[in-house]
Protein backbone atom coordinates (compact mmCIF):
# COMPACT_ATOMS: atom_id res chain seq x y z
CA UNK A 1 0.00 0.00 0.00
CA UNK A 2 2.80 2.40 0.90
CA UNK A 3 4.53 1.65 -2.41
CA UNK A 4 1.31 2.40 -4.29
CA UNK A 5 0.84 5.71 -2.46
CA UNK A 6 4.43 6.71 -3.24
CA UNK A 7 4.03 5.68 -6.88
CA UNK A 8 0.80 7.64 -7.28
CA UNK A 9 2.33 10.73 -5.68
CA UNK A 10 5.31 10.51 -8.03
CA UNK A 11 2.96 10.13 -11.00
CA UNK A 12 1.40 13.50 -10.21
CA UNK A 13 4.74 15.27 -10.72
CA UNK A 14 4.84 14.97 -14.55
CA UNK A 15 1.11 15.77 -14.66
CA UNK A 16 1.63 19.00 -12.73
CA UNK A 17 4.69 19.80 -14.85
CA UNK A 18 2.59 19.52 -18.01
CA UNK A 19 -0.18 21.61 -16.41
CA UNK A 20 2.36 24.26 -15.43
CA UNK A 21 3.70 24.38 -18.98
CA UNK A 22 0.17 24.79 -20.36
CA UNK A 23 -0.72 27.48 -17.82
CA UNK A 24 2.43 29.42 -18.60
CA UNK A 25 1.69 29.10 -22.33
CA UNK A 26 -1.68 30.83 -21.88
CA UNK A 27 0.14 34.12 -22.21
CA UNK A 28 1.32 33.16 -25.69
CA UNK A 29 -1.64 31.10 -26.91
CA UNK A 30 -3.95 34.11 -26.65
CA UNK A 31 -4.29 35.95 -29.99
CA UNK A 32 -2.49 39.24 -30.49
CA UNK A 33 0.33 40.86 -28.60
CA UNK A 34 -0.44 40.51 -24.86
CA UNK A 35 1.51 43.66 -24.04
CA UNK A 36 -0.41 45.74 -26.62
CA UNK A 37 -3.75 44.37 -25.40
CA UNK A 38 -2.91 45.12 -21.79
CA UNK A 39 -1.60 48.59 -22.56
CA UNK A 40 -4.76 49.62 -24.39
CA UNK A 41 -5.50 51.58 -27.55
CA UNK A 42 -3.88 54.81 -26.34
CA UNK A 43 -0.57 53.22 -25.35
CA UNK A 44 2.70 54.47 -26.71
CA UNK A 45 5.50 52.19 -27.95
CA UNK A 46 7.32 52.94 -24.71
CA UNK A 47 4.34 51.67 -22.69
CA UNK A 48 4.23 48.47 -24.73
CA UNK A 49 7.98 47.98 -24.34
CA UNK A 50 7.66 48.45 -20.58
CA UNK A 51 4.95 45.78 -20.37
CA UNK A 52 7.04 43.48 -22.58
CA UNK A 53 9.87 43.79 -20.09
CA UNK A 54 7.51 43.39 -17.12
CA UNK A 55 6.08 40.16 -18.53
CA UNK A 56 9.48 38.93 -19.65
CA UNK A 57 8.39 38.68 -23.28
CA UNK A 58 11.78 39.90 -24.47
CA UNK A 59 13.49 36.69 -23.31
CA UNK A 60 13.48 33.15 -24.83
CA UNK A 61 10.39 31.04 -24.01
CA UNK A 62 12.20 28.21 -22.20
CA UNK A 63 14.19 30.68 -20.11
CA UNK A 64 11.01 32.47 -19.10
CA UNK A 65 9.27 29.20 -18.27
CA UNK A 66 12.19 27.91 -16.18
CA UNK A 67 12.33 31.19 -14.25
CA UNK A 68 8.55 31.20 -13.72
CA UNK A 69 8.47 27.54 -12.62
CA UNK A 70 11.31 28.13 -10.17
CA UNK A 71 9.46 31.05 -8.61
CA UNK A 72 6.22 29.03 -8.44
CA UNK A 73 8.03 26.24 -6.56
CA UNK A 74 9.02 28.87 -4.01
CA UNK A 75 5.47 30.16 -3.67
CA UNK A 76 5.89 33.20 -5.91
CA UNK A 77 3.06 33.36 -8.47
CA UNK A 78 4.08 36.74 -9.79
CA UNK A 79 2.59 40.22 -9.46
CA UNK A 80 -0.71 41.47 -10.84
CA UNK A 81 -0.29 43.87 -13.74
CA UNK A 82 -3.19 46.09 -12.69
CA UNK A 83 -3.17 46.03 -8.87
CA UNK A 84 0.60 45.56 -8.49
CA UNK A 85 -0.12 43.11 -5.67
CA UNK A 86 1.40 39.63 -5.36
CA UNK A 87 -0.88 37.05 -6.98
CA UNK A 88 -0.47 34.72 -3.99
CA UNK A 89 -1.75 37.51 -1.73
CA UNK A 90 -4.78 38.13 -3.96
CA UNK A 91 -5.57 34.39 -4.01
CA UNK A 92 -5.22 34.16 -0.22
CA UNK A 93 -7.76 37.00 0.14
CA UNK A 94 -10.29 35.22 -2.09
CA UNK A 95 -9.78 31.53 -1.28
CA UNK A 96 -12.08 31.27 1.76
CA UNK A 97 -15.37 31.91 -0.10
CA UNK A 98 -14.52 29.52 -2.94
CA UNK A 99 -13.18 26.78 -0.69
CA UNK A 100 -16.19 27.06 1.63
CA UNK A 101 -18.60 26.97 -1.30
CA UNK A 102 -16.98 23.91 -2.90
CA UNK A 103 -16.73 21.94 0.37
CA UNK A 104 -20.34 22.67 1.31
CA UNK A 105 -21.47 21.77 -2.21
CA UNK A 106 -19.60 18.47 -2.14
CA UNK A 107 -21.03 17.51 1.26
CA UNK A 108 -24.55 18.53 0.27
CA UNK A 109 -24.33 16.73 -3.08
CA UNK A 110 -23.00 13.46 -1.67
CA UNK A 111 -25.52 13.41 1.21
CA UNK A 112 -28.41 13.96 -1.22
CA UNK A 113 -27.28 12.16 -4.39
CA UNK A 114 -26.05 8.83 -3.01
CA UNK A 115 -29.31 8.00 -1.14
CA UNK A 116 -31.24 9.18 -4.22
CA UNK A 117 -29.31 6.79 -6.46
CA UNK A 118 -29.67 3.89 -4.01
CA UNK A 119 -33.41 4.52 -3.68
CA UNK A 120 -33.86 4.73 -7.45
CA UNK A 121 -32.04 1.42 -7.94
CA UNK A 122 -34.03 -0.26 -5.19
CA UNK A 123 -37.32 1.02 -6.65
CA UNK A 124 -36.34 0.45 -10.28
CA UNK A 125 -39.16 1.11 -12.71
CA UNK A 126 -41.41 2.76 -10.11
CA UNK A 127 -42.55 6.36 -9.84
CA UNK A 128 -39.73 7.05 -7.37
CA UNK A 129 -37.15 5.86 -9.88
CA UNK A 130 -38.64 8.02 -12.63
CA UNK A 131 -38.74 11.06 -10.31
CA UNK A 132 -35.06 10.67 -9.42
CA UNK A 133 -34.08 10.31 -13.08
CA UNK A 134 -36.22 13.32 -14.02
CA UNK A 135 -34.43 15.43 -11.41
CA UNK A 136 -31.10 14.18 -12.76
CA UNK A 137 -32.05 15.16 -16.32
CA UNK A 138 -33.15 18.61 -15.14
CA UNK A 139 -29.90 19.03 -13.19
CA UNK A 140 -27.88 18.26 -16.33
CA UNK A 141 -30.02 20.31 -18.70
CA UNK A 142 -30.65 23.60 -16.89
CA UNK A 143 -27.68 26.02 -16.86
CA UNK A 144 -26.22 26.91 -13.48
CA UNK A 145 -26.99 30.62 -13.80
CA UNK A 146 -30.67 29.90 -14.53
CA UNK A 147 -30.99 27.78 -11.38
CA UNK A 148 -29.21 30.50 -9.42
CA UNK A 149 -31.50 33.29 -10.58
CA UNK A 150 -34.64 31.20 -9.93
CA UNK A 151 -33.54 30.26 -6.40
CA UNK A 152 -32.51 33.83 -5.63
CA UNK A 153 -35.86 35.16 -6.86
CA UNK A 154 -37.89 32.67 -4.78
CA UNK A 155 -35.95 32.36 -1.53
CA UNK A 156 -34.22 35.74 -1.39
CA UNK A 157 -36.51 38.26 -3.10
CA UNK A 158 -39.97 36.75 -2.56
CA UNK A 159 -39.69 34.80 0.70
CA UNK A 160 -36.74 36.82 2.07
CA UNK A 161 -35.39 33.77 3.88
CA UNK A 162 -31.83 34.06 2.63
CA UNK A 163 -29.52 36.86 1.41
CA UNK A 164 -29.47 37.38 -2.33
CA UNK A 165 -25.73 37.95 -2.60
CA UNK A 166 -22.47 38.44 -0.74
CA UNK A 167 -20.40 36.33 1.61
CA UNK A 168 -19.92 36.31 5.39
CA UNK A 169 -16.75 34.83 6.83
CA UNK A 170 -17.07 31.96 9.28
CA UNK A 171 -15.19 34.11 11.81
CA UNK A 172 -18.36 36.25 12.08
CA UNK A 173 -20.50 33.29 13.14
CA UNK A 174 -21.43 29.92 11.69
CA UNK A 175 -25.09 30.67 10.92
CA UNK A 176 -24.44 33.99 9.08
CA UNK A 177 -21.66 32.15 7.21
CA UNK A 178 -24.03 29.28 6.29
CA UNK A 179 -26.90 31.57 5.26
CA UNK A 180 -24.81 33.22 2.56
CA UNK A 181 -23.73 29.84 1.12
CA UNK A 182 -26.97 27.85 1.09
CA UNK A 183 -28.32 29.23 -2.19
CA UNK A 184 -24.96 29.17 -4.02
CA UNK A 185 -24.26 25.61 -2.81
CA UNK A 186 -27.67 24.35 -3.94
CA UNK A 187 -27.21 26.12 -7.27
CA UNK A 188 -23.73 24.73 -7.85
CA UNK A 189 -24.72 21.29 -6.58
CA UNK A 190 -27.51 20.79 -9.13
CA UNK A 191 -25.41 19.21 -11.87
CA UNK A 192 -23.14 17.48 -9.33
CA UNK A 193 -26.11 15.82 -7.61
CA UNK A 194 -27.46 14.72 -10.98
CA UNK A 195 -24.13 13.17 -11.97
CA UNK A 196 -23.59 11.28 -8.70
CA UNK A 197 -27.22 10.10 -8.53
CA UNK A 198 -27.15 8.65 -12.06
CA UNK A 199 -23.83 6.84 -11.52
CA UNK A 200 -24.99 5.54 -8.12
CA UNK A 201 -28.19 4.18 -9.61
CA UNK A 202 -26.44 2.51 -12.55
CA UNK A 203 -23.76 0.95 -10.34
CA UNK A 204 -26.25 -0.20 -7.70
CA UNK A 205 -28.41 -1.87 -10.35
CA UNK A 206 -25.39 -3.87 -11.50
CA UNK A 207 -24.39 -4.83 -7.95
CA UNK A 208 -27.92 -5.77 -6.87
CA UNK A 209 -28.03 -8.38 -9.61
CA UNK A 210 -24.94 -10.19 -8.27
CA UNK A 211 -25.13 -13.61 -6.60
CA UNK A 212 -23.77 -12.46 -3.24
CA UNK A 213 -26.60 -9.95 -2.88
CA UNK A 214 -29.18 -12.66 -3.54
CA UNK A 215 -27.38 -14.86 -1.01
CA UNK A 216 -27.50 -12.09 1.60
CA UNK A 217 -31.23 -11.74 1.07
CA UNK A 218 -31.70 -15.50 1.23
CA UNK A 219 -29.99 -15.51 4.63
CA UNK A 220 -32.67 -13.16 5.89
CA UNK A 221 -30.71 -9.91 6.10
CA UNK A 222 -32.80 -6.75 6.23
CA UNK A 223 -33.19 -4.49 3.21
CA UNK A 224 -31.07 -1.72 4.75
CA UNK A 225 -28.22 -4.14 5.46
CA UNK A 226 -28.34 -5.48 1.93
CA UNK A 227 -28.45 -2.04 0.33
CA UNK A 228 -25.93 -0.13 2.41
CA UNK A 229 -23.59 -2.74 3.93
CA UNK A 230 -23.30 -5.10 0.98
CA UNK A 231 -24.37 -3.44 -2.26
CA UNK A 232 -23.33 0.19 -1.68
CA UNK A 233 -19.89 -0.70 -0.33
CA UNK A 234 -19.16 -2.77 -3.44
CA UNK A 235 -20.51 -0.01 -5.67
CA UNK A 236 -18.44 2.67 -3.93
CA UNK A 237 -15.39 2.57 -6.25
CA UNK A 238 -17.10 3.97 -9.39
CA UNK A 239 -19.10 6.38 -7.23
CA UNK A 240 -15.91 7.70 -5.61
CA UNK A 241 -14.35 7.99 -9.06
CA UNK A 242 -17.15 10.15 -10.43
CA UNK A 243 -17.10 12.28 -7.26
CA UNK A 244 -13.43 13.03 -7.90
CA UNK A 245 -13.92 13.72 -11.59
CA UNK A 246 -16.90 15.92 -10.78
CA UNK A 247 -14.61 18.38 -9.02
CA UNK A 248 -13.96 19.81 -12.48
CA UNK A 249 -17.68 20.63 -12.69
CA UNK A 250 -17.48 22.40 -9.34
CA UNK A 251 -14.49 24.45 -10.42
CA UNK A 252 -16.16 25.54 -13.66
CA UNK A 253 -19.52 26.11 -11.97
CA UNK A 254 -17.97 28.14 -9.15
CA UNK A 255 -17.00 30.85 -11.64
CA UNK A 256 -20.62 31.26 -12.77
CA UNK A 257 -22.13 30.82 -9.31
CA UNK A 258 -19.89 33.41 -7.69
CA UNK A 259 -20.78 35.86 -10.44
CA UNK A 260 -24.54 35.31 -9.97
CA UNK A 261 -24.42 35.70 -6.18
CA UNK A 262 -21.64 38.34 -6.09
CA UNK A 263 -19.37 36.17 -3.95
CA UNK A 264 -15.85 37.63 -3.76
CA UNK A 265 -14.06 34.34 -4.41
CA UNK A 266 -11.57 32.93 -6.89
CA UNK A 267 -14.28 32.62 -9.55
CA UNK A 268 -14.93 36.36 -9.53
CA UNK A 269 -11.19 36.99 -9.40
CA UNK A 270 -10.75 34.82 -12.50
CA UNK A 271 -13.51 36.60 -14.42
CA UNK A 272 -12.11 40.04 -13.54
CA UNK A 273 -8.59 38.95 -14.50
CA UNK A 274 -9.78 37.60 -17.88
CA UNK A 275 -11.68 40.79 -18.66
CA UNK A 276 -8.58 42.87 -17.85
CA UNK A 277 -6.12 40.42 -19.44
CA UNK A 278 -4.26 40.19 -16.13
CA UNK A 279 -2.23 37.15 -17.18
CA UNK A 280 -0.24 36.59 -13.94
CA UNK A 281 -3.51 36.33 -11.99
CA UNK A 282 -5.06 34.03 -14.60
CA UNK A 283 -2.00 31.78 -14.53
CA UNK A 284 -1.96 31.63 -10.73
CA UNK A 285 -5.66 30.80 -10.35
CA UNK A 286 -5.69 28.19 -13.13
CA UNK A 287 -2.58 26.55 -11.67
CA UNK A 288 -4.22 26.43 -8.23
CA UNK A 289 -7.43 24.92 -9.60
CA UNK A 290 -5.45 22.34 -11.57
CA UNK A 291 -3.46 21.35 -8.51
CA UNK A 292 -6.68 20.99 -6.47
CA UNK A 293 -8.21 18.76 -9.16
CA UNK A 294 -5.12 16.53 -9.31
CA UNK A 295 -4.94 16.33 -5.50
CA UNK A 296 -8.61 15.37 -5.09
CA UNK A 297 -8.33 12.61 -7.69
CA UNK A 298 -5.16 11.35 -6.01
CA UNK A 299 -7.06 11.09 -2.72
CA UNK A 300 -9.92 9.30 -4.50
CA UNK A 301 -7.47 6.75 -5.91
CA UNK A 302 -6.11 6.12 -2.43
CA UNK A 303 -9.60 5.37 -1.06
CA UNK A 304 -10.15 2.45 -3.44
CA UNK A 305 -8.50 -0.10 -1.16
CA UNK A 306 -10.73 1.04 1.70
CA UNK A 307 -13.91 0.46 -0.28
CA UNK A 308 -12.79 -2.79 -1.90
CA UNK A 309 -10.26 -4.91 0.06
CA UNK A 310 -9.68 -7.04 -3.06
CA UNK A 311 -7.83 -4.12 -4.64
CA UNK A 312 -4.12 -4.35 -3.94
CA UNK A 313 -1.68 -2.18 -5.83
Amino acid sequence: MLAYILRRVLQTIPVMAFVALFVFSLLYIAPGDPAAIIAGDQATPADIARIHAQLGLDRPFLVRFADWAWRVLHGDLGVSIFTNLPVSHMIAQRIEPTLSLMILTMILSIVIAVPMGVLAAWKQGTLIDRAVMLNAVIGFSVPVFVIGYVLAYIFALQLEWLPVQGFTSISQGFWPFLRTLILPAVTLGGIYIALIARITRATMLEVLSQDYVRTARAKGLGQNSVLFLHALKNAAVPIATVIGLGVALLIGGAVVTETVFAIPGLGRLTVDAILRRDYPVIQGVVLLFSFAFVLVNLLVDLTYTFFDPRIRY
